[in-house]
């Protein structure tokens, strides 16, 4: 199974940015549970949003009203929105994908959000 993430970029504090990730190798992706996480340098890769393969949703509170995730089975890829972006939000993006009791993650991407 191969997740590849893509999307990231340089922002200005406010705008907005769609990740995507696809996967590849694996027909199991419809039931499977799928998140994006995030990580900046010197701390630790932090939950940004979860939906398992019967829709449920979780967001953490300092994302929660500005990120969207969401997937499309029949493309197997999931895609995160990110609105009301802030300098904070920036970070390697990764996603992440639970499938049969295995964990596969994508390589990131870079968002980067100016002040």
């Amino acid at each position: 199974v191969q997740l590849q993430a893509s999307g990231g970029g340089l922002v200005q504090a406010g705008r907005s940015l769609r990740l995507s990730c696809g996967a590849s190798g694996t027909d199991s992706f419809s039931a499977s549970t799928l998140a994006w996480y995030r990580q900046a340098p010197g701390k630790q890769r932090d939950l940004v949003a979860l939906i398992t393969s019967t829709g449920s949703i979780t967001y953490p509170d300092y994302v929660k009203g500005r990120f969207t995730i969401s997937r499309d089975n029949d493309k197997n890829v999931m895609y995160l929105q990110m609105n009301r972006l802030k300098p904070e939000d920036t970070s390697v993006y990764y996603c992440k994908m639970i499938a049969n009791l295995e964990e596969y993650w994508g390589r990131g991407t870079q968002v980067t959000v100016s002040s």
